[in-house]
């Protein structure tokens, strides 16, 4: 599959370097942790047996290589990413897995010159709210799926129903300079908070048989993770590589007690609020 011109660059630069490089660090605390979703997004995006599946966004694998086990031999599953490192950390996943029906590319897929109607679906889990034409990216994924294929991904819903994903950053907002407003729609983690935009997105790049639906999972990341997943990741990560050494010691202090409403018996609990969404193309 040849690219085209990229046009996410700040994205490619970010998970090129700091972020891909964390989630590459951290990708079994990761895999563990959202292990919930790769079952969810399989589930609604399973084509049968012998089908062929683009996972959109699929970072270190996990996804991917789940629905190429479910697809069985006959199958096939690409994972196209934008970051270099969780390609081919995916890559080595699958060869040490043996998972051969896997394949991994480098790309975007706002700009990816796809093979028009090779996918029997489509599936992401957190990987589609970061294009920043995101009813160009959806008309390009389109024309990867057969007519009838199937498109299914999780993204989150907002920040607000999402409390424990906004912990670190309201912990460490005393300690830094004030933040302006974010734009709730630029891309990010939750770009997609508002589903009747995600069906309005959908609808515009020719999608039918939309559905956009609350899934509020469960979650767990074990305690003695929880502060390496809290400083290592968005942008109190970020933050922690810029600030000097007084604020990062503050910053990393006030974090365990943000934390403590979430903790028992080892295990930070949660419920991550999310939207399933699916359609036909």
């Amino acid at each position: 599959m040849p690219q085209s011109a990229q046009p996410n660059t700040q994205q490619a630069a970010l998970w090129n370097d700091a972020s891909g490089k964390a989630w590459v660090e951290m990708q079994p605390i990761l895999d563990g942790m959202l292990a919930p979703f790769a079952s969810l997004v399989v589930d609604a995006g399973y084509p049968g047996k012998g089908g062929n599946v683009l996972d959109i966004g699929c970072g270190a694998g996990a996804t991917t290589l789940a629905m190429a086990r479910r697809v069985g031999n006959d199958g096939r599953c690409v994972g196209l990413d934008i970051s270099r490192p969780l390609v081919a950390l995916a890559r080595e996943r699958a060869r040490s897995e043996e998972v051969a029906n896997a394949n991994f590319e480098t790309g975007d897929a706002q700009s990816y010159a796809f093979e028009s109607g090779r996918f029997d679906a489509v599936v992401s889990r957190f990987g589609v709210m970061f294009f920043d034409d995101p009813v160009a990216a959806f008309t390009n994924i389109r024309q990867a799926a057969r007519r009838g294929g199937k498109l299914a991904f999780v993204a989150w819903r907002g920040p607000r129903e999402n409390d424990f994903m906004t912990t670190a950053a309201r912990a460490a907002a005393p300690f830094l300079p004030q933040a302006p407003v974010p734009d709730p729609e630029a891309p990010g983690q939750f770009a997609f908070a508002d589903g009747a935009r995600v069906k309005r997105i959908l609808e515009a790049s020719g999608w039918t048989s939309i559905k956009v639906e609350q899934a509020d999972v469960p979650c767990q990341i074990a305690e003695r993770h929880l502060m390496t997943y809290a400083t290592r990741l968005g942008p109190v990560g970020a933050a922690l590589r810029e600030v000097d050494q007084a604020t990062a010691a503050k910053i990393t202090a006030a974090l365990p007690a943000a934390f403590a409403p979430f903790v028992a018996d080892g295990e930070a609990r949660f419920i991550a609020a999310c939207w399933l969404v699916t359609a036909l193309a």
